[in-house]
């Protein structure tokens, strides 16, 4: 592949999700992950067209669903500083357990659906 120039705080790859409740979305990601808006474009209305967070050194953009716009949520792996403490926050900020915390040769792991319907991959590599 050749050289692309990428804006500085975006990666080659990023997730594009589109949501019912973008705002419920990103409310989720900051008292879970910490997460900082980067942008957020509204519609005349109000309502949110386009937003990105960051987390950690990843960035995540998403949309509102509607017109011609369907939800589209996704699965998301993050490595994590705490798994039992990220897992709690998720669980406290109406996620829903899709599979328990449990240790696994990749590291201590779990799942959880945001409100939104994304699964949520939340992992702490094992310590060496």
């Amino acid at each position: 592949m050749q050289f692309v120039n990428i804006p500085s705080g975006y990666n080659q790859i990023m997730p594009y999700l589109i949501l019912e409740n973008p705002e419920l979305f990103f409310e989720f990601t900051k008292n879970v992950f910490d997460a900082t808006e980067k942008m957020r474009h509204l519609h005349e209305n109000g309502d949110l067209m386009h937003g990105e967070i960051t987390i950690g050194n990843s960035c995540i953009m998403f949309g509102g669903a509607g017109g011609q716009w369907t939800p589209m949520t996704a699965g998301l792996f993050i490595y994590v500083d705490d798994v039992d403490k990220r897992f709690r926050k998720a669980q406290e900020a109406g996620g829903s357990v899709v599979m328990e915390i449990s240790d696994r040769e990749y590291g201590r792991t779990c799942g959880v659906k945001d409100p939104c319907g994304n699964t949520w991959w939340i992992t702490t590599e094992p310590e060496k």
